[in-house]
């Protein structure tokens, strides 16, 4: 049997980014911080396209130059009811369907949510505009001021709150105002470029923190992000 590894904290984390907190099962697309576990638990399961050892769901089609099992380009982020689906299933579920789910994913999950692109840039500033103003007022709410006890105790009815709107309603906006920013990049102009980089790393950083639980590098919310499309 082929040695398991543990999987590189930074391949959750780019694998969780990817997927936008959704499975990434097309027919599924459904969050991966269920609401009716308060938004402070995650369901998802890193499903390996090829298995490690030669007899897991797929060994068949294992590429002959060598593979490193437990990279991300070998991984999708599935449900468990998902996960079951297409191990189960091998034969209906093949490497090709598997990769092509995970690279049209957001594409997916865009139009299942009923991101599009618009002709105007005053439209895509109302398609994101919502989502901020939620954000900055879960923020205002429950976010932890400089000086609290959060990080001197986690296990704190204000902490598991905060942890909750987070997972629960931030995260998934910051992931909805990226999808929609990238279907209307074309508006953007080169500034705004710079600044949805920047503001990209922000989330990046929110999720190795929130989601992977990993205190990283994170950048502060870039304030330019406020005016975009203005």
């Amino acid at each position: 049997m082929a040695e398991r590894k543990q999987i590189p904290t930074k391949t959750k984390l780019r694998l969780f980014s990817e997927a936008a907190g959704h499975c990434q099962r097309p027919d599924c697309l459904q969050p991966l911080f269920p609401a009716e576990m308060g938004g402070d638990k995650h369901i998802a399961e890193m499903a390996h396209v090829i298995p490690h050892g030669e007899t897991g769901p797929r060994h068949e089609e294992r590429p002959t130059g060598g593979l490193e099992v437990d990279s991300f380009e070998n991984l999708i982020l599935l449900c468990p009811t998902c996960h079951t689906i297409v191990d189960k299933d091998p034969g209906g579920y093949s490497r090709g369907t598997l990769l092509d789910w995970k690279n049209n994913h957001l594409a997916a999950l865009a139009h299942r949510q009923g991101i599009r692109t618009y002709d105007e840039r005053g439209q895509v500033r109302c398609a994101v505009v919502a989502a901020m103003a939620e954000n900055k007022a879960v923020w205002r709410e429950f976010a932890p001021s400089d000086g609290s006890g959060f990080e001197y105790d986690p296990e704190s009815e204000a902490a598991k709150t905060w942890m909750q709107r987070m997972r629960g309603v931030i995260l998934p906006n910051h992931f909805r105002i990226q999808a929609i920013i990238m279907a209307n990049q074309q508006h953007m102009t080169e500034a705004e470029l710079q600044t949805f980089a920047q503001y990209q790393e922000h989330v990046r950083g929110l999720s190795e923190r929130h989601v992977c639980g990993v205190a990283g590098s994170a950048i502060r919310y870039p304030e330019e992000m406020d005016g975009i499309f203005s």
